[in-house]
Order: structure tokens, then C-alpha cells, then sequence
């Protein structure tokens, strides 16, 4: 059986659920997870949870992984020789797009990122093109598979084992060609929008920047994450931050509610790989309702508070 290595990600010394969903497509494979700066016993139970065989700590002398990327990808790139990996896996979030495109060069590896699904015995990948028109299955030649995973792309699955802890030291000369010395973030109870389960989205009808607060109010009760349509946001109702589509934010969450969104393909393009998609739009022959799961013609202004209610009363 080959050894597949897993980039794992935490948050607070707690392992994303991303993360576990990445372990879960390793399934099959003797997994390793690689984990930066965390104390291994913190995630150790977790990560038997799902299957994973062996937890490398991966340390450096006088570094801190989170300021240094370069530093981080040579850690890894190390790790991999060290353990000999057929593969690593990991998600296609800020960090691990970052993180394994570095990496990639410097093992001098192909690298296919924004996958949502992976066949490691056939190192075969599948991943959207073409704006979200059509989905294409490539096969990675090189020693090793690189490959990083939408967020929520696969669902994550329990697989009871027990996990040993190794602990790998490299040693890093090079003080590295970036060093990370600030980070300005949002409030710390916001969801990240490309990590979330759920998805709340305001198009157009939203009117303007006040009535987020209506889809906030619902997001909230459903530990959801809110985002905006490119309409939304060229109208100014809503930060590029927010904007989920083509020339925005990739989602692919277990429910995504588009509320007065119409459909455009450039939005659809950045939501498609959503689970369960359910639309709310006054216009009964809004585009979006050719693509959803469920479809609600009515007036935002109606139908989310009425969710919110509904939520709220259990």
C-alpha cells in the first residue's frame, strides 16, 4: 500500500472539516497527515477518527510556519522525501494553493489544484473547466501526485483507526524570501465563505448594503457563511471579499441559497459544485431555476424572514 501524505489544516489547535474531507478521498491509502507547528496530541483523536495512520509534526528550528510560506513548502517538500509519498493531498484554500504551488516548484512536480475528485491508484483527477461548463479528468505523470481539493468538495467519512505520532525536524538555513508580519482579518465569528457548509448569497434585489443584515441574521442560525452575486457587488452593496462566481470566490458548500440572484453563468461558475442549490427570486423565469434543487418565486424580503423565523423557533 503507498504512503499518501495529507496537508492537514487546523484552526484553534482543531482540525478543519475541510480537512477531513481531504483525508476522506485519501481513503484506501496509508495515510500520513502532516501537520505544522500543532501539537500532535491536540488532533491525534480526530485524526484516527478518520483513518489516518501516521500524524508527522513537522518542526524547524526558530520558525514559525505561518510567516514564512517558503519556509513552510521546503518543510514540506523535505517531508515528503523523508517518508517517501506517493502523493499529498490537501485543500484548495488560501494556505494550501500557496503552499502547494511552492512546493510543487520545488520539487519540480506538476501540480493540479481546484480538484473535486481524485483516484490516487490511477493518479487521475477531476476538475472544472471552462468556467464551470464542463468537468475534465486528467492524469498526473511525475513521482509524486500534487493535489489540492475544493473545500466541501468531498464529504468527509469516519474510518475509526489509531493514529502513531512521528516528529520530523528539518533544518532550514535560508531565512527565507517572505516573512508575513501582519494579518488584518474580519470578525472572528465569520465564517470563511470557500470553507462554509452553507451558503447565503444576495444578488441585485438585495437593494443595498443595510439589508445584508437580513441574510446575516439568517446565516447566523445556520452557521452560514454570507456571500454576494458580482451584481451585488459592482452596485456597491457588498465587499469584493464577498463575491461568489467566476471573477470571484469558488464555493462548493453542502446547501447554497441564492436569494434574488438570477443565474448568470459567470455566477454559476463559482457555486456549480454546490450540494443542494436552492433559489429565491421574485421573476419565475430567472435563469437560476433551470440550475437549482429548489426553487421559491417570491419576494426576498418575504421569504428570508420567514426562514429566520421558522429557524428560530427550532
Amino acid at each position: 500500500m503507498d504512503r499518501t501524505g495529507v496537508l492537514v489544516e487546523t484552526e484553534n489547535g482543531t482540525v478543519k472539516e475541510t480537512s477531513l474531507g481531504v483525508i476522506t478521498a485519501a481513503a484506501g491509502q496509508e495515510v500520513y497527515a502532516l501537520v505544522l507547528d500543532d501539537n500532535p496530541e491536540d488532533v491525534k483523536e480526530k485524526l484516527s477518527e478518520y483513518g489516518v495512520q501516521t500524524i508527522v509534526c513537522i518542526k524547524a528550528a526558530n520558525v514559525n510556519f505561518g510567516n514564512f510560506p517558503d519556509l513552510t513548502a521546503e518543510a514540506v517538500a523535505a517531508a515528503i522525501k523523508e517518508y517517501d509519498l506517493c502523493a499529498l493531498l490537501g485543500t484548495a484554500s488560501a494556505t494550501g494553493k500557496d503552499i502547494f504551488a511552492r512546493t510543487a516548484a520545488i520539487l519540480d512536480e506538476p501540480l493540479v489544484s481546484d480538484c473535486v475528485e481524485v483516484n490516487i491508484d490511477e493518479r487521475k483527477v477531476r476538475k472544472s473547466h471552462f468556467s464551470g461548463k464542463t468537468f475534465a479528468t486528467l492524469r498526473v505523470n511525475g513521482s509524486v501526485l500534487l493535489c489540492t481539493l475544493r473545500p466541501n468538495a468531498v464529504e468527509p467519512v469516519k474510518s475509526a483507526g489509531k493514529a502513531d505520532v512521528a516528529e520530523f525536524t528539518t533544518d532550514l538555513t535560508d531565512p527565507g524570501l517572505i516573512k508575513i508580519i501582519e494579518r488584518k482579518q474580519g470578525s472572528s465569528d465569520t465564517i470563511d465563505l470557500t470553507e462554509a457548509p452553507i451558503v447565503i448569497t444576495g444578488g441585485r434585489a438585495i437593494e443595498n448594503a443595510e439589508n445584508y443584515k437580513m441574510l446575516e441574521e439568517c446565516a447566523s442560525l445556520m452557521g452560514a457563511a454570507v456571500g454576494a452575486s458580482r451584481a451585488a457587488v459592482d452596485a456597491g452593496y457588498a465587499p469584493h471579499s464577498m463575491q461568489v462566481g467566476q471573477t470571484g470566490k469558488t464555493v462548493s458548500p453542502k446547501l447554497y441559497i441564492a436569494c434574488g440572484v438570477s443565474g448568470a453563468v459567470q455566477h454559476f461558475a463559482g457555486m456549480k459544485t454546490s450540494k443542494v442549490i436552492v433559489a429565491i427570486n421574485e421573476d419565475k423565469d430567472a435563469p437560476i431555476f433551470a440550475k437549482c434543487d429548489y426553487g421559491i418565486v417570491g419576494n426576498i424580503f418575504e421569504v428570508v424572514p420567514r426562514l429566520t423565523e421558522e429557524l428560530k423557533q427550532g
